[in-house]
């Protein structure tokens, strides 16, 4: 156990590395070995889970030795509730999206190797302490997702790619400026240290507040064009329709939950007094999020981009519910509390139902030749029964109907905002009309009525397909009725985060 989360980090890399050292290898054993080094993920992820202690909300597993003395840098990693949770949905989604990748003709080996280097990334943001560790797994990422894009996405992928990757490294810089300035001032990029000294108000006495605003701005530039939070998001629709199924699965279910987990990893306990004086602004951006992401999503033709417009909507959720708190929790510990389990709750369930629903866009595009559009089908359910009720199933999730998992996150947001800033959760039962709206639209127009030109060979799922979509849609109504079976993992550590409310 000395070494579970380099283990946790780096098995993936592994596997690039012997698809990237074995070139003469045939798409098939491609395939299967990248899926097997992928499924590392869920298995080491189950042992931690079988070691982890939930009352403890220290951090577990630890590793930390020196690397750049210089700068006092060290490779720093840990877990706790909110890593965790975040570390078991990674591996989740990665092997479902290399199953809904496993058709792809186009150099597999290397679509392949690119999927894994992108999965370790992913997993050290969730696991590093120390910011240079981090910042390298958080820049690493956008590599493989932009070749992701851009070699083997649609027509417009080449402007999707250098969008995407234009925006959140212009993003990345204003926060590496930001670290730059706090390691000057403190000598540390150790979370653990700096979170310390904030909470016992050394961080702001040697700063000066006025510096300690504008860093904190810089952090939350590049933490907010990840997400994305309301206006920074205009990269993600692009990017997210014109991407293959499997990185699109990948973009939205693990991500854009970086950018949220940063929110609460970095923001929340080193910069709690700007973040409750930036809260009712940046309340109201997560808002026009949930609004306007939800109305953006109703507009759409192409239910590709309806997903994506959707996943703005649903992520902002999330926000909303940190901002919340942050503006004032401290008035209210036990809505403050609610709102922030719903806000990790509310990640891991949009990505199971978003990933889903990216997958069943792709069966939809696959079966009719690269059709997507709302008006090019009807009638599927008659002629595949299978899919249409797996896709019901998601569809209702992200709706969140009670009985499925997306209920509950949803639920306990809306219970925790409601006591904190009663007006934003007003407003934002509009983007709960306009969810319903498209996502019941999405289901008449595509799977009931007469059956489309599109639909008179549509062929059922098939074994490979079911086994894409079991282990998610189970989950669905897993946590719909047992939700506490995740919640145990992280309720300890968010009853504790309140304590360091301003």
């Amino acid at each position: 156990m000395k070494c579970l989360l380099s283990t946790l980090i780096f098995t993936p890399w592994l596997g690039a590395l012997l698809l990237a050292l074995t070139p003469r290898l045939s798409p098939k054993t491609s395939r299967v070995l990248a899926l097997l080094f992928s499924l590392s993920t869920l298995g080491l992820a189950a042992l931690a889970w079988a070691n982890f202690n939930p009352a403890a909300i220290s951090y577990q597993f630890t590793e930390q030795h020196a690397w750049i003395s210089g700068l006092q840098v060290s490779y720093h990693l840990g877990l706790d509730g909110l890593s965790l949770t975040l570390v078991l949905l990674t591996g989740l989604i990665a092997p479902t999206a290399l199953l809904a990748s496993w058709k792809i003709e186009r150099d597999p080996r290397l679509f392949s190797l690119l999927f894994l280097f992108l999965q370790g990334a992913a997993l050290g943001v969730f696991l590093a302490l120390d910011f240079f560790p981090w910042f390298i797994f958080w820049e690493l990422s956008l590599v493989p997702a932009f070749f992701l894009i851009k070699l083997w996405g649609g027509p417009g992928a080449g402007r999707a790619a250098y969008q995407f990757v234009v925006y959140t490294i212009g993003g990345s810089a204003f926060m590496l400026l930001a670290f730059a300035a706090l390691f000057a001032a403190v000598g540390t990029f150790d979370f653990v240290e700096l979170a310390a000294l904030a909470h016992n108000g050394s961080l702001a006495a040697k700063i000066g507040g006025p510096a300690l605003g504008v860093i904190f701005l810089g952090v939350l530039l590049g933490l907010a064009v990840k997400v994305p939070l309301y206006p920074f998001h205009t990269w993600l629709p692009s990017a997210y329709a014109e991407a293959p199924t499997g990185a699109s699965m990948f973009l939205t279910g693990v991500m854009s939950k970086m950018g949220v987990y940063g929110f609460l990893r970095i923001l929340w306990p080193l910069f709690p007094a700007q973040l409750s004086a930036a809260a009712p602004v940046l309340s109201a951006l997560a808002v026009a999020g949930i609004v306007l992401g939800a109305f953006a999503a109703m507009a759409q033709t192409d239910l590709k981009r309806m997903v994506a417009y959707s996943s703005i909507n649903h992520v902002s959720y999330c926000l909303l519910a940190l901002f919340a708190v942050a503006g004032s929790g401290l008035l209210h510990p036990a809505a403050a509390t609610a709102a922030l389990s719903g806000a990790v709750l509310q990640m891991f369930n949009h990505g199971l139902s978003a990933s889903a629903l990216f997958f069943c866009v792709g069966i939809l595009e696959n079966r009719s030749g690269g059709l997507r559009g709302l008006h090019d089908f009807g009638g599927v359910r008659t002629a595949a029964p299978i899919f249409a009720g797996f896709c019901g199933v998601a569809l209702f999730s992200s709706l969140g109907l009670p009985g499925l998992n997306g209920f509950v996150g949803e639920f306990l947001v809306f219970r925790g905002v409601f006591g904190l800033a009663p007006w934003a959760a007003a407003i934002s039962c509009l983007g709960l009309f306009a969810t319903a709206y498209f996502l019941l639209t999405f289901w008449q127009r595509v799977f009931h009525g007469p059956q489309g030109a599109s639909v008179t060979r549509f062929r059922d799922l098939n074994a490979l397909e079911i086994a894409t979509l079991v282990p998610t849609i189970a989950l669905m109504f897993i946590l719909g009725v047992w939700p506490q079976a995740l919640v145990s993992l992280f309720n300890p550590l968010v009853t504790a985060w309140t304590v360091l409310l301003p």
